[in-house]
């Protein structure tokens, strides 16, 4: 079995809701996951948009979520989780509002894509007292047993 990671609230490539962007109510969506490989320690998830600020001259890529130590016995994140919820031993690392927790999609033009990658490792991380993703993803290089991510897509009317 693979890794997977999906949302019961949005398909892979399409449109996310409302409810998860900053036309609604900004709430992160419900993920789950299955297929951990062996020796899974740790998970890992950041969730992105490569398309930044316009789809059809990207100059950047928006994260809007990092976090990491999700323990390996957890199998999803509930919708519109809080840090006070999260699994237990789960770290949270700066979006790029500078901030950490969930900043949902608002897209200034055009319709963007949202990847929210899981990785699978083989560690748990020390304490790196909340890490940008280009650090975590220094962090994570030679401890990733499997990776998968979900797409959801997202246009402001």
């Amino acid at each position: 079995m693979s890794l997977t990671l999906t949302s019961s609230v949005f398909e892979h490539g399409k449109a996310m809701p409302a409810a998860h962007t900053c036309d609604g109510r900004n709430i992160s969506p419900p993920l789950a996951w299955s297929g951990l490989p062996p020796g899974t320690r740790s998970l890992v998830l950041i969730v992105d948009d490569p398309d930044a600020p316009d789809p059809a001259a990207p100059k950047m890529t928006w994260v809007h979520w990092v976090l990491y130590n999700i323990p390996a016995t957890a199998d999803g994140l509930p919708e519109a989780v809080a840090a006070a919820a999260l699994p237990p031993g789960t770290l949270e690392g700066l979006n790029d509002w500078k901030r950490t927790g969930y900043g949902g999609p608002c897209p200034p033009i055009g319709r963007h894509r949202y990847f929210h990658k899981l990785y699978a490792l083989d560690t748990v991380l020390p304490d790196l007292a909340h890490p940008t993703k280009a650090r975590l993803e220094t962090e994570i290089r030679a401890h990733v047993l499997a990776q998968t991510e979900l797409i959801g897509t997202f246009e402001r009317q």
